[in-house]
């Protein structure tokens, strides 16, 4: 039967008789650490950060992931995702949001959530749900530790290969009015979280094997030594303390037998000597691979028409004047990325294809990157500026594209360009024909990272290239378009931002130098 309609109230109501409508979902359930707490020390101050947060980072985040906002609770929400990869991918990207946030403000005022995330059958409602899917969500946000994200074996079974970002199995933990125990994964936002916890297990169990065989070896040596030494000790002579002034030399000398007794004893090289042995402790240390130095293209500057009318962002159109510069001919490279990771410099090591765009990289680590790569190479490798960006994707063109005012499909990666893109993943670069500058993947791929700060448009942008530094440096101006996004983003005059310190599965970087 169909629905009717409350027309005083807008809900909608069941007919009589209906059975109560239910779906399975995955359900997030998010609470404040310690709100009693901050509403004592500061109460008007917490509401409002509070409903700041919500209106500025959860309900964007959750509609941006293809959720509903349920419900919010005062210190709280719950909210409804038909995927299981957006409800936690949404929940991470909360969690770093706020680490972001919190950096500003004295740690006694930090607010924090902690988040689960359960999948289960729940009963819709027109303004709630209900159901153990609900509570076990609730129950889980309830043991989690404040800024992290706790799953349950049902979500963690339909994303694990599908996310990237580390578990942590805290096995099955009894929750309160759940019959059943709850097997709980903790969400470690990326990989090499993961793989760090994974190496510290096993180099404390390398650590216990390396004393194990050192004990064992130094058995067998002692072994060796002690019947030895004791044998040479009673073929040895007396020493003479002090022979006479006229007594032979040749008396004074030990019979050849002798001699042949006391060479060991006499001689430390002859004494049994412990091999090279496949004990960790003694294993050398490979140093780290250098640098690979990303491919640069280089220009000789010019002035242009930045800007554009289809974005009250990228308003206004000014002429801006760019001096000559190098940038990267691609973007950069899991491979090259991973040069980083490997000299203990970036904060992970990213997987996949060597030759496919780094992602999830927040603009902190962009920068900790390109500093790495100008220390290592002793050049002035730097991110571009949001002026030589767009100079460098126009390739002196002044068209909506690089190659005209129409979108062609098979020109570069995005969501509607017509390109074999990888689900989950951006392809290799390089797969696309470079504009007129030589330079690839200025459209799609990956969302590339920009020195400037993020200003709503352009007025008062400087005029001479470099970068715009002043103005809301809590978010960082981001370029390109990524596979994910369809072709509006693919221009080379669209602009957006991020979070300084978030980290996101679509975002990457591209280098410059200077000359």
């Amino acid at each position: 039967m169909g629905e009717i309609r409350d027309f005083k109230s807008g809900r909608q109501e069941r007919p009589p008789g209906d059975p109560t409508p239910r779906r399975l979902a995955a359900i997030v359930a998010g609470d404040i650490a310690g709100y009693s707490r901050l509403m004592q020390v500061d109460e008007e101050g917490t509401h409002n950060r509070v409903k700041r947060i919500e209106r500025d980072l959860i309900e964007p985040t959750i509609v941006e992931h293809h959720g509903r906002l349920v419900k919010t609770t005062g210190d709280g929400f719950i909210a409804m995702f038909d995927s299981p990869v957006e409800a936690v991918r949404c929940s991470i990207v909360i969690q770093q949001n706020l680490v972001g946030r919190n950096a500003a403000v004295p740690k006694d005022y930090w607010i924090e959530y902690r988040i689960g995330v359960n999948l289960g059958d729940v009963i819709i409602e027109p303004d709630d749900i209900y159901g153990d899917g609900v509570n076990v969500a609730s129950r889980l946000e309830g043991i989690a530790e404040p800024g992290q994200v706790f799953i349950s074996g049902g979500i963690y079974e339909q994303i694990k290969h599908k996310l990237v970002c580390g578990y942590e199995s805290l096995g099955d933990r009894k929750v309160k009015n759940i019959t059943d125990p709850v097997r709980v994964y903790r969400v470690l936002p990326d990989a090499s979280a993961f793989h760090r916890t994974r190496r510290r297990r096993e180099n404390i169990l390398i650590f216990l094997l390396s004393i194990t065989l050192l004990i064992i070896a130094g058995g067998i040596l002692w072994s060796m030594l002690i019947p030895r030494s004791e044998k040479v000790a009673d073929r040895t002579p007396a020493p003479v303390s002090s022979p006479s002034p006229a007594a032979s030399p040749k008396a004074a000398e030990p019979a050849p037998a002798q001699k042949q007794a006391t060479a060991p004893a006499a001689s430390p090289t002859a004494q049994p000597q412990p091999q090279p042995s496949a004990s960790p402790a003694v294993t050398a240390i490979t140093p780290p691979p250098p640098a690979r130095e990303p491919e640069m293209v280089s220009l000789q500057g010019g002035s242009f028409s930045m800007g554009s009318n289809d974005d009250p962002s990228e308003r206004p159109i000014r002429r801006v004047t760019i001096k000559p510069f190098s940038i990267g001919k691609y973007p950069v490279t899991v491979g090259e990325w991973n040069a980083c990771a490997a000299a203990n410099v970036c904060g992970f090591t990213a997987t996949g294809n060597d030759e496919a765009p780094i992602t999830n990289v927040s603009w902190s680590d962009a920068k900790q990157y390109v500093t790495w790569l100008a220390d290592v190479t002793k050049k002035p490798y730097r991110l571009p500026s949001e002026a030589e960006w767009e100079f460098a994707a126009r390739g002196g063109t002044q068209a909506k594209y690089w190659w005209g005012d129409q979108m062609q499909l098979g020109m570069a990666s995005c969501k509607d360009c017509g390109d074999s893109a990888a689900a989950e993943q951006p392809i290799k670069v390089g797969n696309f024909k470079a504009n007129p500058f030589g330079l690839h993947d200025m459209g799609g791929g990956v969302d590339q990272w920009v020195e400037d700060c993020w200003h709503k448009n352009y007025q008062g942008a400087p005029t001479d290239g470099s970068a715009w530094l002043g103005g809301d440096c809590t978010s960082h101006v981001l370029r390109s378009g990524s596979w994910k996004n369809d072709s509006r983003y693919v221009r080379p005059a669209n602009r957006d931002n991020y979070d300084t310190n978030v980290r996101y599965p679509t975002h990457g970087l591209r280098v410059a130098l200077s000359p």
